[in-house]
């Protein structure tokens, strides 16, 4: 499992706000690329974000599912980008004095990337989850202002 952690000049709150507005979902994942659409239910149990991955043409349409939403700390989803695979992502928020830390857990769970040593997928994970966590903290601190 690869883990990241970020620092945010703002509350859980803040993050939340953004983790809870799907259509705001590829201005912070790094590899998604535009949004399809946002089940209404969002981001209630089951609902889905309707994304597409990769740069055009080369563009592959797949979504995210809500596992587990708990704000203003807990948020845990099933990535899909075929023919990559599935992934777990979860995020933790935690409440600190002038902010709050954010904590990203990914693994692949499933396709071709879950087949792969961890040796080889986290530190790409890594790489991945620490810019995905810098653009969530600019957005987050944005809204806070």
């Amino acid at each position: 499992m690869a883990t990241n952690v970020a620092a945010m000049d703002c509350t859980p709150e803040d993050v939340f706000r953004v983790l809870g507005n799907g259509w705001l979902y590829p201005a912070w994942v790094v590899g998604a690329s535009r949004m399809r659409a946002v089940d209404s239910s969002w981001p209630g149990p089951a609902a889905e974000l309707h994304h597409s991955v990769g740069v055009w043409p080369f563009l592959l349409d797949d979504t995210t599912q809500i596992t587990a939403w708990e704000p203003p700390h807990r948020v845990v989803m099933r990535a899909r980008g075929w023919p990559v695979g599935e992934a777990d992502v979860t995020l933790m928020v935690r409440a600190r004095e002038n902010g709050c830390l954010v904590r990203i857990d990914e693994e692949a769970v499933s396709g071709p990337a879950a087949l792969l040593p961890r040796v080889i997928t986290t530190p790409i994970l890594r790489w991945r989850n620490a810019e995905t966590l810098r653009r969530l903290r600019y957005l987050a601190e944005g809204r806070a202002r």
